[in-house]
């Protein structure tokens, strides 16, 4: 896989997480606990997506 197609599946990793994220706040009883670790995820791509673009900008 190269590195543009890898960066675009975590970014549409990312964007989904941000999908489910918006309908869990629309929702009142979903879990906050699940809620915090479906925010988690999304950071964890997000770092990853920007370690990997550092890394291939720099070099």
């Amino acid at each position: 896989m190269s590195i543009q197609s890898h960066l675009a599946e975590l970014q549409r990793r990312h964007e989904e997480m941000e999908r489910q994220i918006e309908d869990a706040r629309l929702h009142p009883s979903f879990d906050s606990l699940e809620l915090a670790d479906l925010k988690r995820k999304k950071l964890k791509l997000k770092d990853e997506i920007e370690r990997i673009r550092h890394k291939h900008t720099v070099h």
